[in-house]
């Protein structure tokens, strides 16, 4: 697959506009009212600087370290919440998916189906995915190549969903560490689809704190620079306005008031790189 396929989320075009589109959010539904907070100011941001935005947030996170660690309000509730997200502020919206029985009702409410790295290789998930005919992204196993990344692919294209996206989230490097091999960005886009960088769990210390992940958060601007330099069509970020206080994964968040001085130098960098994108 050579073809560069233009794909489109509401009126987020995730190949071929005018900058970089930006996938942003907290990692967990903390409450109704918190979500609803950080999509409102999110959105703000990103319209000041424009960017399009794909708001994102989990329900459920499933793959937590400990048993104890905090997973989210469950499908119900944070479909809920994430609907009236939608309905408040008009944003297109993404979430993970974990099991095949989540999509379909996943579907009816965000645009968006994300399959969870750990899970890049579960064919029943990725088929079921693509039924929905929701936009997929895929985000890359740190176990796997860019190459591979093809087959979790055809998965999703079984289904005759072409819709799909892929994200790089960085390689395991011995014992919780990861690294991003920036060529996997353009060899990523080889495969025909719109690519995305993760700079925020590719940042991540998978297990390091024990019994939760730890983070390096220094690292996300020189990633997500390197990143937008290497070309790619989107940036993931898990955002939020107190990260020490995070429910999930606050060791890797942006602080919520950095997002807008990050953005505004990643789209210098962007308006020099997108001509020969």
């Amino acid at each position: 697959m050579t073809e560069r396929l233009q794909i489109s989320v509401g009126s987020v075009a995730l190949r071929g506009g005018d900058s970089f589109f930006l996938i942003a959010g907290p990692c967990v539904i903390e409450s109704d009212e918190h979500v609803l907070q950080m999509a409102r100011a999110i959105k703000e941001i990103a319209g000041r600087v424009g960017v399009p935005l794909i708001f994102k947030a989990s329900f459920d996170k499933a793959n937590r370290t400990s048993i104890h660690s905090y997973r989210g309000p469950g499908l119900e509730k944070g479909l809920e919440a994430l609907r009236r997200v939608k309905e408040e502020t008009g944003l297109p919206i993404l979430t993970d998916i974990h099991e095949p029985w989540q999509a379909a009702p996943v579907a009816k409410v965000c645009d968006v189906l994300q399959i969870p790295a750990f899970l890049s290789r579960q064919t029943d998930l990725l088929v079921a995915a693509g039924r929905t005919g929701a936009v997929v992204n895929i985000k890359k196993g740190q176990f796997v190549s860019p190459q591979e990344v093809s087959h979790a692919i055809e998965k999703v294209r079984s289904t005759g969903n072409e819709r799909i996206v892929l994200t790089e989230r960085g390689s395991s490097f011995g014992y919780n560490n990861l690294v991003v091999d920036m060529r996997s960005l353009p060899t990523l886009r080889k495969l025909g689809y719109p690519v995305v960088l993760d700079v925020t769990h590719s940042v991540q210390l998978p297990g390091g704190a024990g019994n939760a992940s730890g983070g390096q958060p220094e690292f996300i601007e020189p990633l997500a620079r390197a990143g937008v330099g290497a070309g790619l069509d989107g940036l993931f970020m898990e955002v939020h306005d107190n990260p020490a206080a995070a429910l999930s994964d606050g060791s890797n968040a942006l602080p919520l008031g950095q997002l807008e001085p990050l953005l505004t130098r990643l789209i210098a960098i962007d308006r020099v790189v997108r001509p020969w994108l």
